[in-house]
């Protein structure tokens, strides 16, 4: 079969080069900078035959079966995490060991280097699993914060159940892993000439991945209900909406870790963190992302005070290609036992704030919804200019919790949506935490809900508490969509809607969990009584006589009256009042506020009046 042979001590300069056939690497190294190298087979690495990926440089290769990569020769890429020695990044590495065997083999964080030069690099030292703190320089890792998590068969997931690595070779292609960052000791301020992102800015230290480069069909575990941690195994970025949305033995979402960069502890209870969730939607466009929250923000999302990142920092599509080393968390939905990485998925582009970035180091980039992504290097072919840079037409509904964080929900809308649960749309929350806010899918607790809209529908949420909590909600974004002229929530035990599109609405929970009580609409139905019942039945306070007092000209059938405080408590409620002209109530007990009344007439018609009461001092 032919060959492409590189000679000895022969050094190669690529710009975005193909080789239709296989590589041959020996004695010598190939240079690919701030472009990719394309090789439709295998590659062969000599002793000292050498692949260096610079200045974002990629490789990308097109078998359709499982690698045949050999050697002992090695790929080298860089990769910058964005963690300190505090914080977790989710990994997968792009490499594994090099030899003569044919085919992928483990990773471990002994092929992780330090940079000395563009050709060149130290081995990380691999500091006792006693160690806590990784040292930027000379770049020495601590082996104990390095685990991988898989699906084990019979058992919930728990903590327990990530998986020890340190410094074993054990991790397989296709495999993610956890490392905590560097940032103790002195900082390494090495940067090889032509890198762009600085080295070790705030912890972002820079590792040289070598080995083998990974290759071809990767098959990952999963299983129905539990998660597996994987990411992107190749020395290219990957089409992670074409993944998502190809392999249906998983839910199609993806799950990205963040870790409060301020939470500057070892000790787990007192961890900040959360899993962002990113859905494909439709692959017409870029999908969503929505971040976890654990800092202090106002109900706009603007921060109070305290510090951590905001809760929406990066773009939507910020995840539609994930980089070279990116981990991320996957669901199994119990169809099969893997999912299949393939070449197919494979493209060049580089980090940017738009469509691909590593963890969330980069600031927002907004798109507009008639942008399209530029041409796009695949393996595929895919034609990427087909695609829409803009957001998916979508509400967000943050809610703030006892003043201490936001938690964001969104309604997306798609024309192929149902209104269950749909593989790589809905996102399922992954997070559980103590006092949490969920739209209601199925039976399922989903941070998003794809829908196709319509005003008649109402989305059940579920809200909980393990105490006493108050909540503030509003829909503070309504982007490229404008068919919502009104959002809503509803109060089943009050029979109340109270508007969260244009102020927001204040309510205290106790204890327990209210998955009937609450749901998301778009039209208030006691809005649409018949005109005439709502004009002939007058409601006014009169704070005079201290008297509510309701004016029943046409002699109605009522059934009760009930008078609601704006957080839903019910401060009274009288029944079976009848066909009589007149009823008075008195409200001279009633603290000075704005209330709620509530008629409901024998034919279960409403009628709905906000009141002012006010006690003045004779």
């Amino acid at each position: 079969m032919k060959k492409l042979y590189i000679l000895l001590s022969t050094v190669i300069f690529l710009n975005s080069f193909d080789v239709e056939a296989q590589l041959f690497v020996s004695d010598s190294y190939v240079y690919v900078g701030n472009q990719y190298l394309y090789v439709k087979q295998n590659i062969e690495l000599e002793t000292d035959g050498n692949i260096l990926l610079r200045r974002e440089g990629q490789l990308l290769q097109g078998t359709t079966a499982g690698s045949a990569n050999v050697g002992v020769g090695k790929l080298s890429t860089y990769q910058e995490g964005t963690s300190d020695n505090f914080a977790f990044n989710y990994w997968c590495s792009p490499v594994g060991n090099a030899s003569n065997s044919i085919g992928n083999e483990n990773f471990g964080i002994t092929m992780l280097e330090q940079p000395t030069s563009v050709e060149n690099s130290n081995p990380a030292i691999i500091l006792p699993m006693s160690a806590t703190n990784s040292i930027s320089s000379p770049l020495s890792i601590a082996p104990r914060w390095i685990y991988k998590f898989t699906p084990i068969i019979n058992n919930a997931q728990i903590y327990a159940d990530w998986i020890t690595v340190g410094s074993t070779s054990t991790i397989g292609a296709g495999q993610g892993f956890t490392m905590k960052g560097t940032g103790y000791g002195a900082l390494d301020g090495y940067t090889p000439t032509g890198e762009s992102a600085p080295n070790n800015p705030g912890g972002a230290q820079r590792y040289d991945f070598r080995g083998k480069p990974n290759d071809g069909n990767i098959t990952i575990d999963v299983a129905d209900d539990k998660f597996t941690l994987t990411g992107n195994p190749y020395p290219s970025a990957i089409d992670l909406s074409d993944f998502l949305t190809d392999n249906l033995n998983c839910t199609g979402i993806a799950y990205f870790w963040e870790h409060d960069k301020n939470a500057n502890s070892h000790i787990i209870y007192q961890y900040r963190g959360g899993y962002g969730i990113y859905s494909p939607i439709s692959r017409s466009g870029t999908g969503m992302y929505i971040p976890p929250a654990y800092s202090a923000y106002d109900i706009s999302g603007n921060p109070t005070g305290v510090t951590g990142a905001p809760p929406s920092p990066l773009g939507p599509s910020s995840r539609y290609f994930s980089p070279v080393g990116q981990g991320f968390m996957i669901e199994g939905n119990g169809v099969g036992s893997t999912v299949l990485m393939r070449n197919d998925y494979r493209v060049f582009t580089k980090e940017n704030s738009t469509t691909s970035v590593f963890e969330r180091n980069a600031e927002n980039s907004e798109a507009n919804e008639n942008e399209f992504l530029p041409y796009t290097p695949s393996v595929s072919g895919f034609d990427y200019t087909t695609v829409r840079k803009g957001e998916v037409p979508h509400i967000k509904i943050n809610t703030l919790i006892n003043g201490q964080g936001i938690k964001q929900i969104a309604v997306a809308f798609d024309d192929e949506a149902t209104d269950g649960m749909d593989h790589a749309k809905d996102a399922k929350n992954p997070n559980g935490n103590a006092i949490d806010v969920n739209f209601v899918v199925e039976t399922n607790n989903c941070v998003l809900s794809v829908i196709q809209f319509d005003e008649s529908k109402r989305l059940p949420l579920s809200i909980k508490s393990n105490a006493n909590a108050t909540f503030t909600m509003k829909a503070v974004d309504f982007v490229n969509f404008n068919q919502a002229e009104n959002v809503y929530l509803y109060d089943a035990e009050t029979n109340l809607y109270h508007d969260i599109k244009n102020s927001q609405y204040d309510f205290v929970l106790p204890q327990g969990e209210f998955n009937d009580r609450y749901e998301i609409t778009f039209r208030n139905s006691t809005l649409s009584i018949d005109d005439n019942v709502k004009l002939n039945i007058g409601i006014h306070q009169n704070n005079a006589i201290k008297s509510l007092v309701v004016s029943n000209p046409n002699l109605i059938d009522l059934k009760s009256v009930s008078l609601y405080d704006l957080t839903g408590k019910r401060i009274f409620e009288k029944n079976n009042l009848g066909p009589q002209e007149k009823h008075e109530f008195s409200t001279s007990s009633i603290a000075e506020a704005v209330y709620l009344v509530e008629l409901i007439t024998s034919e279960n018609k409403k009628v709905t009046q906000k009141i002012i009461v006010t006690q003045s001092k004779n």
